[in-house]
């Protein structure tokens, strides 16, 4: 099931893309090797519950109509013990998915995206647009009014350090430039105006080191970074916005919390194809297959529509991740109780 459903995907991709390949002059081996290749990992951690949920659901189904479940029950065999198999191939491929995405899964998204920016004209949209405001420290604060993120140059720029309740410096650049040579900001005309009491001393420079505690990813976030990074990174990434104050860091918590709660979606799916399958219904295998694309529909749509209350900060990102699976695992641990043993 799983390989069906890669390759129908590919396919479908494929169909819809093909044209924009050819247009943008994407050689075929760049296609396969950079694009299709790095998405076949991200694509096996999509649909892997959809391929075990319809998996369980066959597999169960036929013994069900060949009465060999009835066999087993009335052999003394409890319903619970013949889940055990499919519980620990669950628990095993929840455990492979959460690897993949963890620290295979990220490589290969930062191929692919790159590959799309160039040749599919797709771009993660920017979270900070403009007017970006961060915070170097407890009592400093950095606007930039825009940064350009291909060239790691800020405009009009301006640094304010506070005393308590006053204003200590403030610093104007007409640009800061990062440099990768040496990891450091360089000013490109700098007004630096030093209040004491009710003085003040101004001095300009042409180009100086901008000693400030911000890196350039902390003002290129887009809503794909997340995708990007190995689950250590992305725990440094979410510290990294929360040091420097800025906003929308819900998004990328709400990501991260999600990526590490889906694979519990397999063992989850494993539950509910057990329960619907281990007893005769009518329909047949008719019934089986609209009961996995009725229940895996609403699976996705409900993690789908709850996410952006998680994003906006509505409910809490952790509670918008987990609750799905929380809610459909609940779900399955009552059908097994009420299926017929």
């Amino acid at each position: 099931m799983l390989v069906v459903l890669i390759c129908i995907f590919v396919l479908i991709d494929f169909s819809e893309n093909s044209d924009e390949f050819r247009d943008k002059g994407a050689a075929i081996s760049d296609v396969w090797n950079l694009y299709y290749l790095n998405y076949i990992p991200e694509m096996t951690r999509l649909v892997m519950p959809v391929a075990v949920f319809v998996g369980v659901l066959f597999l169960t189904g036929q013994m069900t109509e060949r009465l060999e479940i009835i066999a087993l029950k009335a052999s003394g065999v409890s319903l619970y013990r013949l889940i055990m198999p499919y519980l620990f191939l669950g628990v095993l491929l929840a455990g492979v998915v959460s690897y993949l995405d963890a620290y295979i899964i990220p490589g290969s998204n930062a191929e692919r995206i790159a590959f799309e920016q160039e040749y599919l004209g797709r771009s993660a949209e920017r979270i900070d647009r403009g007017g970006v405001y961060r915070q170097d420290s407890d009592s400093t604060i950095i606007n930039i009014n825009f940064y350009d993120a291909t060239a790691d140059v800020g405009y009009r720029v301006y640094l304010m350090e506070f005393e308590e309740d006053q204003i200590r410096r403030v610093i104007s650049a007409n640009k800061i430039m990062w440099i990768d040579s040496t990891s450091n900001w360089i000013t490109d005309r700098a007004r630096i105006r030093t209040f004491d009491g009710n003085t003040v001393h101004e001095v300009e420079t042409e180009r100086e080191i901008f000693n400030i505690n911000v890196l350039p990813r902390d003002l290129t976030r887009r809503t794909s970074d997340i995708y990007q990074l190995t689950y250590p990174e992305a725990r440094e990434y979410l510290d990294s916005i929360g040091r420097i104050g800025a906003g929308g860091i819900e998004l990328p918590q709400i990501q991260l919390y999600g990526r590490m709660a889906y694979p519990v979606s397999i063992i989850t799916v494993c539950l509910i194809g057990f329960a619907l399958a281990a007893q005769r219904r009518k329909g047949g295998k008719g019934f089986y297959i609209g009961a996995g694309l009725g229940v895996s529909f609403i699976y996705l749509s409900f993690m789908k529509v709850i996410e952006p209350f998680g994003a906006t900060g509505v409910l809490s990102p952790l509670f918008a991740a987990v609750f799905p699976h929380i809610f459909f695992l609940t779900i399955g641990i009552v059908l097994m109780i009420f299926t017929k043993k």
